[in-house]
């Protein structure tokens, strides 16, 4: 059983006992807090000193949890911080803080506590006296590029305005407060810090081993602290390339996985580097054969075997490959993809769930060649089977959970050689038609979207836009004019997708009450009365409605409604997936 040695202590006993030499090691994430966090930090410590503004009638007896540290003593004999770094490095600010405050004062109380301080953010000797060239702290934060700021604020106590890191931002903001502190309290200056000191409690989590110390930093990711899992998987490959004497290469690697995560994902959970590692569980399952519709949590899939699947020669460059294929999706790397499958990708982006691009990610991962490249005529069949396939799936079977049982399926097809057809999911034809016809195409609704995008890029002449291109749902039909004359006489057909295309945002809401024979201009674009040109639509549809209609009427709206949905049922059958 893996030892543990757990006893809360006050900030003084922690910080000044001559085992704390902390590092914070060059796997971990960058200082992250602002001022909000330090705003609440504050706020809390002194409502715990001062009850009620009041210095007298704290009671020395009362103690106050800040929180948990884990460590453990590398080879080095230094306590390497596994969890808590946020809260350990703007202690250290608020410390350095008040010390730098204390100056020259010669009260007794004030010498003592500044002495005190010393203690807790520079190494002593037996006496006590603490060295200002030594700190009790050391940061190798490889992606930390401001760690030597956040180093020279401990030694100096000095911070001008021109720096803007997180750490000088907040050295400042608790300067400010312990200047504010000190012209209302000066008599009662020394108590606040001596019962930070004396009374606020961390609870130091020594575990024997990295090992043992991550598995706590699992645990308490578990229940609830602001922790990610890439942040363990990078431990744990760190330890990895560690005794593979490369761990160099790998925090730079890590680094721009990072960076390029940074830019192109922005998932609702988790972080950036949590979804290329999600992306890429879906190409691990498939290859172990695994086509059960619930999904592990992403840290329980990884940790099995301890972490096995993270210890493999191939996991990081295949993770960097996969990241730079994304990469190139979201920037439409023209020497990468033709100008067809940029327009299905751009279609995909607004497909009604997610699961297209775990899907994606297991076709490119097994079917890429030694330069990195899907074989052009292939992929495009691929993207235009998938498009087909989940757009019908979601008006039989709403919902990306009922979607899994299908596409994992056709996941292990992928890794074992074996066409994409969707051959037990077959749909029948009528009864598709009619879930189409009677469905009601909400804008709130994400297969709205969908099949407005689809139908936009089912012309031939729709140009491609930058995939950053924000597009709203018009209704051509204004339903401004429908309460103003109530001339449809099938209400429902204002919501239908005949009345309804994907129009950028900007002319979206420029156009949107207008009558027909209004919204023309805004549709082609025109100059307004400062000579302001106004750019138009770039759907091309919208643009041939806008030059061949002086109207859209009713009529308008039902014969486009039948073409939309006998265009997809067509676009189903030339993709095989009708029964």
């Amino acid at each position: 059983m893996s030892k543990l040695n757990v006893d809360q202590k006050t900030i003084m006993l922690l910080f000044s006992d001559k085992k704390s030499d902390f590092l914070i090691p060059d796997y971990q994430r960058p200082y992250a807090w602002e001022e909000t966090q330090c705003q609440t930090l504050w706020d809390d410590i002194f409502s715990f000193a001062f009850p009620d503004n009041n210095c007298d009638k704290f009671d020395s007896n009362e103690e106050y949890f800040l929180g948990s540290i884990v460590t453990f003593e590398n080879e080095n004999n230094k306590q390497e911080v596994i969890d808590g770094q946020q809260r350990l490095t703007t202690l250290m600010l608020l410390l350095r803080a008040f010390y730098a405050k204390f100056g020259n004062m010669q009260d007794e109380k004030s010498k003592s506590t500044q002495k005190r301080i010393s203690q807790c953010l520079w190494k002593t000797n037996e006496f006590g006296e603490a060295n200002l060239n030594v700190l009790k702290i050391d940061s190798e934060v490889a992606t930390d590029n401001d760690k030597e700021e956040f180093l020279d604020i401990l030694k100096t106590g000095n911070v001008n305005k021109e720096q803007q890191s997180n750490y000088a931002k907040n050295y400042r903001f608790f300067q400010e407060k312990i200047d504010a502190f000190l012209n209302e309290y000066p008599s009662y200056f020394a108590y606040l810090p001596a019962r930070i000191l004396g009374n606020c409690i961390l609870l130091p989590v020594e575990a024997e081993s990295q090992d043992t110390a991550l598995r706590i930093f699992s645990t308490l990711n578990d229940r609830g602290l602001p922790l990610s899992d890439a942040d363990i998987f990078k431990a744990q490959f760190y330890k990895y390339y560690s005794v593979k004497s490369a761990k160099e290469s790998f925090i730079e690697q890590w680094k721009e996985l990072e960076e390029v995560c940074g830019r192109i994902f922005r998932p609702l959970n988790g972080t950036p580097m949590d979804e290329l590692f999600t992306r890429y569980m879906y190409f691990i399952r498939a290859k172990q054969g695994n086509k059960s519709s619930t999904t592990e949590a992403l840290r329980k899939f990884y940790e099995k075997d301890k972490y096995s699947i993270l210890k493999k020669d191939e996991t990081l460059p295949n993770l960097k490959i996969l990241a730079n294929f994304w990469n190139d999706v979201y920037h439409q790397n023209p020497d990468r993809f033709s100008n067809s499958i940029l327009k299905k990708l751009f279609v995909l982006n607004y497909a009604p769930n997610g699961m297209w691009t775990y899907f994606l990610s297991v076709y490119f991962l097994q079917n890429k060649d030694e330069n990195e490249q899907l074989e052009e005529n292939k992929l495009d069949n691929f993207l235009t089977k998938i498009i087909a396939f989940v757009w019908a799936y979601s008006f039989t079977n709403p919902g990306v959970n009922a979607l899994r049982t299908p596409v994992y399926a056709e996941m292990i097809n992928i890794v074992t050689g074996k066409a994409v057809n969707f051959a037990d999911f077959k749909f029948d034809e009528n009864t598709l038609s009619t879930a189409i016809t009677n469905f009601e195409f909400k804008n709130g609704r994400p297969i709205t979207k969908s099949m407005l995008t689809w139908w936009a890029f089912n012309n031939d002449l729709q140009s491609l836009p930058t995939f950053n291109t924000t597009f709203e749902i018009e209704h051509i039909f204004a339903k401004k004019r429908q309460e103003n004359d109530k001339s449809l006489q099938n209400i429902k057909n204002l919501e239908s997708l005949g009345n309804k295309a994907i129009l950028e945002e900007k002319i979206n809401i420029r156009a949107s009450d207008y009558r027909f024979t209004d919204k023309i201009k805004y549709y082609q674009g025109f100059t307004n009365d400062k000579g302001q040109s106004k750019q138009g639509t770039i759907n091309a549809e919208l643009l041939n409605l806008a030059t061949s209609k002086s109207d859209f009427t009713e009529k308008d709206i039902e014969n486009r409604n039948r073409k939309i949905i006998d265009g997809f049922i067509l676009f189903l059958k030339e993709n095989e997936l009708l029964k």
